[in-house]
């Protein structure tokens, strides 16, 4: 049978069928809605997702049965995850014939209701493969990693890998690779992001600021694997032969928070730190033994080659990126680093003169005191250090003298000499910590995504699911910032 694609259902008919269908079943006094049912209504109410039908019409055949309206579609997979996170899909479906509140406000008649095979089907057309994960099923036989000290992550399993890595990326910036989530992405950014940066929550979407910061992600108890030989048979209980993996983008890793090992996923979100409500931007899975600084260099890249709303004007990491070449990856981006220093040491820097750095990056006059900060020189871009002995600019209290100049002894930092040591700005200035005191935004979008939205509920075993599971996460979070930002503008709709 010929059919058309799917119909695009603009949102206005959506809310007139909203209206009508809630008269018909919660008007006689046998269906009330309660003060809780209110805010969900309303979410769904402002969210327009008929950009999700016109972004997959050409994925569905001209042959067939007559498809579900794909906004539908994703308009009840994201009530599920408002309503009861922690149930499955084919619960879901139970309880959109068990409430017709939720079957109303997807956009389905009461009773008729789409199968489970149909949610499927729907997920399979946001992923832009065939495979249902990224990399192949058959690999090496994967290894536990190293432990982390105590409260701190695990270390990159090579040395310099980080180095190599930013080489390659800043020698393939231009070479963008299309990912099986890209489809997720375009979505995501031209209907939720868009309309958070449109109402301000984003903070200047011009320039805007950014935190990332990467968490575990448990997927299962243990890896799940077969062999492709016969060597247990043969008595040998550990072979080097490749085995089939049911998550093959899954590895074991170290979570260094709890202090134990876990299997699973290492998500990095990329989260906007002047959002009033931290709003997520990107998401990025990755093994589970990922260092924290190689997640980054690779989200951060892949970002930057698919964001369109706006540029980066500051980056915002912990001292788990504090590596060199993250710095050289940032400037090289016109993005000034904020990054924790991880002080590896007591050790000071020696230079060309009788002036040491401390390894915060301070320099020590010869009679081992810190030099005071002096300004900023914006002609020659470099910070200004003077002897600390200096008492009204031209009176010098140090009993051992290092220099006859009038001002006392002076010192110049470069940050194009030392990024990582000497930041355009200054670690501990006030305007450090104003800006740096917004990276803790990044934890609590973790913690809402994970904690608040279930995330690890999911119980999925491929990585097309759990990319789904957290996208939708994602504009559930917009959602609720639209909702709490305009909620005294939407009580009349009650």
């Amino acid at each position: 049978m010929f059919i058309l694609k799917p119909i695009i259902t603009p949102h206005g008919v959506y809310q007139d069928f909203v209206i009508e269908q809630l008269q018909h079943h919660y008007s006689g006094g046998v269906l009330t809605l309660v003060h809780k049912d209110w805010p969900i209504i309303t979410k769904l109410w402002i969210t327009d997702l008929t950009g999700i039908a016109v972004m997959l019409q050409d994925f569905y055949s001209v042959r067939g049965p007559a498809p579900r309206d794909p906004s539908a579609m994703l308009r009840s997979y994201l009530l599920f995850l408002l309503t009861n996170p922690e149930k499955g899909v084919t619960a879901w479906v139970d309880e959109l014939y068990r409430v017709p509140l939720y079957a109303i406000l997807s956009g389905f008649e009461p009773g008729d209701i789409p199968g489970v095979g149909t949610f499927y089907d729907f997920f399979a057309r946001l992923w832009a493969a065939s495979d249902k994960n990224i990399k192949a099923r058959k690999q090496k036989r994967k290894r536990k990693p190293k432990k982390g000290k105590k409260g701190e992550k695990a270390p990159t399993t090579t040395p310099g890998r980080i180095k190599r890595l930013v080489g390659w990326m800043l020698n393939h910036m231009n070479d963008q690779k299309d990912l099986p989530m890209d489809r997720l992405f375009h979505f995501f950014q031209s209907q939720f992001l868009a309309v958070s940066a449109r109402l301000g929550l984003l903070g200047n979407i011009d320039t805007i600021d950014i935190a990332g910061d990467g968490t575990p992600v448990v997927t299962a108890a243990y890896p799940r694997s077969k062999s492709t030989c016969n060597c247990h048979a043969q008595g040998l209980a550990k072979c080097n032969h490749p085995r089939i993996y049911s998550q093959p983008d899954c590895n074991s890793g170290w979570d260094s928070a709890r202090e134990r090992y876990f299997n699973g996923y290492h998500l990095y979100i990329l989260t906007a730190s002047s959002s009033p409500y931290d709003l997520p931007l990107y998401p990025r899975l990755h093994p589970a033994s990922r260092h924290d600084a190689v997640s980054f260099v690779v989200s951060s890249v892949e970002f930057s080659q698919r964001f369109t709303l706006g540029t980066v004007d500051k980056m915002l990491l912990d001292a788990a990126h504090d590596a060199g070449p993250i710095y050289d990856l940032l400037l090289h981006q016109n993005i000034e680093p904020f990054i924790d220093l991880n002080v590896r040491g007591t050790k000071k820097t020696k230079t060309e003169m009788d002036i040491q750095i401390s390894p915060d990056g301070i320099p020590i006059c010869p009679n081992g005191k810190k030099m005071k900060h002096y300004g900023f020189d914006h002609s020659q871009k470099r910070h200004k250090w003077r002897c600390p002995m200096m008492k009204k600019r031209t009176i010098n209290t140090c009993k051992k003298l290092c220099s006859t100049a009038k001002y006392g002894r002076t010192f110049h930092t470069c940050s194009t000499d030392n990024p990582r040591l000497f930041p355009q700005t200054l670690r501990n200035s006030e305007k450090w910590k104003l800006i740096y005191r917004r990276r803790t935004t990044s934890e609590r979008t973790n913690k809402r995504e994970k904690i608040d939205y279930k995330l690890e509920s999911g119980r999925h075993r491929s990585t097309k699911m759990w990319y789904i599971r957290i996208y939708a996460i994602m504009m559930c979070q917009h959602m609720d910032a639209w909702y709490a930002h305009q909620q005294k503008e939407l009580q009349r709709l009650k």
